[in-house]
């Protein structure tokens, strides 16, 4: 079966002669731009032979393309009708694995491959990524497509409006890249924001970091203007279940001075060596439970 992703009408035909359907709990937009679906393509840098992960092939325009570069695509898909098209559109492809169901739940169970692309769903884009990080899922190279408020806290660097403790958890594995801008007119159907194509590469220094450094993110960004002697007071005394209503205050500022850190510091001002910093000194300090 071909398929003329470049059209929108097409589409749109194959969908209402399928009795198929684009569901907004999905977040289901097709990318009818091919000179950008060759960008993103191109930007894999993916070897003939090399496996991929496809994250939301849709109705399979990436899938496609990858295929025909001789990649060994394994794509993730919850769409029940899409399931149905993907396995008549791609039937004769050797080189094609379709996973049936929510990426989110079933990515632990498959095997590893070292590059990943994906027009990721507005809906799950940060979640999905960062939860990879947290658990060691990590790829030498992704490509991927996400709402551009998304990609901006993705490369934001410390001080900015867009710096948040999503950009230091894809920092803490990755150098991330800015591509390309993709117009809402690029897809089918149109959304309301704009899109951005990221490229993130793994770092040569990547390393396990102590089992306390993301909690300990998130604990120092939960309120954003605080200084983070009071967002780390809050979260040793959440985590540690300490009775004493001053202790977390004291280790807070002990765990600060020994890392070397301002307490009167916000955590939007920090790089991501000063977290590590403090998340060794909490875990030498044994104080969490």
């Amino acid at each position: 079966m071909e398929l003329n992703y470049n059209s929108a009408a097409d589409l749109r035909a194959f969908l209402e002669r399928e009795g198929l359907g684009m569901r907004k709990k999905y977040g289901q937009n097709f990318l009818i731009n091919a000179a950008i679906r060759n960008q993103l393509a191109d930007a894999l840098e993916a070897e003939a032979g090399s496996a991929v992960w496809e994250i939301g092939p849709g109705l399979g325009a990436m899938t496609r393309l990858l295929l025909d570069r001789g990649l060994a695509v394994r794509a993730f898909e919850i769409d029940s009708g899409f399931i149905r098209a993907l396995r008549e559109i791609f039937s004769g492809d050797a080189g094609f694995t379709l996973v049936e169901g929510d990426a989110m739940k079933t990515w632990p169970s498959q095997s590893a491959a070292p590059l990943l692309l994906g027009n990721l769903p507005y809906n799950i884009a940060a979640s999905l990524i960062g939860d990879m990080i947290e658990k060691g899922r990590l790829f030498q190279r992704m490509v991927v497509t996400v709402q551009k408020e998304v990609a901006l806290r993705m490369t934001a660097a410390p001080g900015s409006a867009d710096y948040s403790s999503f950009s230091v958890l894809c920092a803490s594995a990755y150098t991330v890249k800015k591509l390309m801008l993709i117009k809402g007119t690029s897809f089918y159907p149109k959304p309301n924001v704009d899109s951005l194509g990221v490229r993130l590469d793994l770092r040569v220094d990547c390393h396990a970091f102590p089992a306390v450094f993301y909690p300990l993110i998130r604990g120092l960004f939960a309120s954003r203007r605080k200084m983070i002697k009071n967002n780390l007071s809050a979260f040793l005394a959440a985590r540690a279940g300490k009775n004493s209503p001053r202790l977390p205050d004291i280790l807070a500022a002990r765990a600060l001075e020994e890392s070397g850190l301002d307490g009167n510091e916000r955590a939007e001002n920090l790089g991501i060596d000063a977290f590590e910093r403090l998340a060794k000194t909490i875990e030498d300090m044994r104080i969490l439970a």
